[in-house]
């Protein structure tokens, strides 16, 4: 990373960044005990298996794959994408809200998500939020998933900037990794009030300090 680039645009992660994430929520309305939910989602639909699809696979190829080697979890394995959803369990609203700071500011604000191609228009239609991104890399759409850094170059050809013009974050240490790697200012994501943080002292108006004229009066 140059360090002595100051960066100009915000990438976002979406699952657990900005969308609360946990196939559990919809799992635990399927499951009478946490130890035969665990089991389910730590053996059966794993989130390995769910990076298939993340990666370019389709959903029912997944889950005719999956059904096949566990046709006893028949039902709750069609039930994962059925009700992708619920799986989902709101927005992150502080997240939300930066993001809407930095796009008020003029700030170019992209995402590389690791996403089905088939979920996430779905996902999109509810939660608009999503739609207000400049650029979007889709793994499934393009075929990579983080932390493959062909991912990372998707954005950098689309967008035109290098990477160290762009703060890339992510709830995940090896794809916050794979971004430094490739010279973007990269954040472990936490909370937003850290994240606010962090993207203010990189000189973004990312609180509501910087933003609201009420708080600066």
């Amino acid at each position: 990373m140059d360090a002595l680039v100051r960066p100009q645009a915000v990438v976002f992660d979406v699952g657990n960044v900005l969308l609360d994430w946990d196939p559990a929520y919809l799992f635990d309305t399927l499951i009478s005990t946490a130890e035969e939910r665990d089991w389910f989602l730590t053996h059966v639909a794993t989130l390995g298996w769910h990076s298939m699809q993340d990666r370019g696979r389709s959903c029912a190829e997944g889950v005719a794959d999956l059904t096949r080697r566990f046709p006893g979890s028949a039902r709750l394995i069609e039930a994962y994408y059925e009700r992708w959803l619920d799986t989902i369990g709101g927005t992150i609203e502080g997240s939300v809200e930066i993001m809407s700071r930095l796009r008020a500011a003029g700030v170019p604000v992209h995402t590389i998500t690791n996403f089905s191609a088939e979920l996430w228009p779905m996902t999109v239609e509810a939660y608009p939020f999503l739609a207000d991104f400049d650029i979007a890399v889709v793994s499934g759409e393009v075929g990579y998933i983080k932390p493959d850094p062909r991912i990372f170059d998707v954005l950098l050809s689309r967008s035109g900037m290098s990477a160290a013009s762009m703060v890339f974050i992510d709830d995940r240490a090896d794809n916050v990794e794979a971004a430094a790697q490739l010279g973007f200012h990269a954040l472990r994501f936490t909370t937003p009030e850290a994240l606010a943080e962090d993207l203010a002292a990189l000189g973004f108006p990312a609180s509501a300090a910087a933003t609201d004229p009420a708080v600066q009066a």
